[in-house]
């Protein structure tokens, strides 16, 4: 006598539940895991930004870039990390570059929009508690209303 082989339609059918409800568990974790790297790729992309416009500072303390009346020592746009600034010091005219390229705000909404422009930019004469542009860039911070795992707004980090 042949015996059946194969599933029933019973065993397929609660397979199929299990499998459903194992997958809305994990639902969750991944959309946990995501926001995780877009926060590490933020909190990245704010160190090497701050990182480039310190060391636009000390070039110019240093006398590499030329010092003019009434600026404060910070480059004028984020655009100028990347573009080069005449080395005041080199008689060839060489260029300073402080970044490769610009990172983008992971967390902004429209990717059509210039790196430089997905950040909040502070000038060096703005409060910190009200940050506005002006005639440099003295800080950087995400354009996000939305609060990191940790509590704390992007706009703070």
């Amino acid at each position: 006598m042949n015996a059946a082989r194969g599933f029933t339609l019973i065993e397929m059918i609660i397979t199929v539940a299990i499998l459903g409800t194992l997958a809305l568990g994990a639902a969750p974790l991944v959309e946990l895991t995501a926001k995780r790297q877009r926060e590490a790729e933020l909190r990245a992309a704010l160190r090497d930004l701050r990182g480039g416009i310190d060391a636009y500072r000390r070039a110019w303390e240093e006398g590499r870039i030329e010092k003019k009346s009434g600026e404060s020592g910070y480059p004028r746009q984020l655009d100028d990390l990347v573009q080069g600034i005449a080395n005041a010091q080199d008689p060839n005219g060489l260029k300073l570059y402080f970044l490769r390229r610009l990172p983008r705000d992971p967390f902004h909404p429209d990717s059509a929009t210039t790196a430089a422009a997905t950040w909040g930019k502070r000038s060096y004469d703005s409060p910190p508690d009200a940050p506005r542009e002006g005639k440099d860039v003295f800080d950087v911070y995400s354009l996000s209303a939305a609060s990191g795992l940790n509590g704390v707004p992007y706009r703070e980090w």
